[in-house]
């Protein structure tokens, strides 16, 4: 058992990137809410009913201000996560995305003027509170490591083939696909743009930019873009606050799991630590399955 007067080696360069993130949670929030009136609004126009959006309504999203606006608070959003990443690991700083669903459920609700539940406003608190003790756990015991050419070969490999069932999957269950489908494929893949964004500016540090680095980024922009359209059509069929839900639970899962099992960024974490990650992140879960059941507008 880990006595309190054992030494925890901290390096206090890690704790920058908590407020650089929580920032960056704020126009996520922002940003998702501002693109889901937009997708709302191009819907409304085209009046079709396909499940999905169609290309001509990709484009038409780029005649919306209110989209374009979102689009770009999310690119700040985007900057200020990679500035985050570069202070800290991302077992740290990726979770902290959770304080975006609770900007984004009152901004949505006030908006949308579609009143929380209280199943709604639990599933809340158990995402953002998972969350929020898996980063205060991870805070004290997590470390940065070097990216090795092993570890990065192994992150490509995996998003490889999750690619391709992803591919799969869409052209023949596409009419079948849901919020929480779409959400659940942007959220892992966003989880790995956020670990090659890691093994980029890792490398980038270590001056180790060669072709390997350069097939990391042409993956992270691969899972960014499919990422993206995923996440235009969870806007169609689901509130905004489902789909940050789902983003910021989901997303740092993966990164967190990436973290952890590839890049040992918990190696010197006690025990106990690996318990406690653990059942954080299934009281996170749960949250987010309970928000897409129980959300009035879901359920609508």
């Amino acid at each position: 058992m880990l006595q309190l007067t054992e030494p925890i080696a901290l390096d206090p360069k890690q704790f920058i990137g908590i407020p650089i993130a929580l920032v960056g949670a704020v126009f996520l929030s922002l940003g998702a809410q501002f693109q889901h009136r937009g997708v709302a609004k191009v819907e409304a126009n085209t009046n079709q009913a396909e499940k999905g959006l169609n290309a001509r309504q990709m484009m038409a999203l780029l005649g919306r201000p209110s989209w374009v606006l979102g689009t770009v608070m999310l690119g700040l959003a985007i900057v200020f996560q990679l500035t985050s990443l570069g202070f800290s690991p991302i077992i740290v700083v990726q979770p902290l995305g959770a304080v975006a669903l609770v900007i984004t459920a009152v901004l949505n609700s006030r908006v949308s003027k579609v009143k929380l539940n209280r199943s709604s406003i639990i599933s809340i608190v158990l995402c953002v509170g998972g969350v929020g003790l898996f980063v205060l756990v991870a805070a004290f015991t997590a470390v940065d490591k070097p990216v090795g050419t092993r570890e990065l070969i192994v992150i490509l490999i995996i998003l490889a083939v999750v690619l391709a069932l992803f591919a799969v999957g869409f052209a023949f269950l596409r009419r079948r696909f849901k919020a929480i489908a779409y959400i659940v494929g942007a959220g892992v893949l966003y989880g790995f743009v956020a670990t090659l964004a890691k093994v980029v500016i890792s490398r980038i540090f270590q001056a180790d930019f060669e072709w390997l680095t350069v097939l990391a980024l042409i993956g992270l922009l691969a899972a960014a873009a499919l990422g993206g359209y995923f996440v235009q059509n969870a806007y169609s069929s689901g509130p905004p606050d489902l789909v940050i839900a789902g983003l910021t639970v989901i997303d740092p899962l993966v990164a967190v799991g990436i973290g952890i099992l590839v890049l040992g960024e918990a190696s010197q974490a006690p025990l106990w630590a690996m318990f406690a990650f653990i059942a954080c992140g299934a009281i996170a879960v749960v949250g987010v399955f309970g928000l897409a059941r129980y959300h009035p507008q879901a359920q609508h």
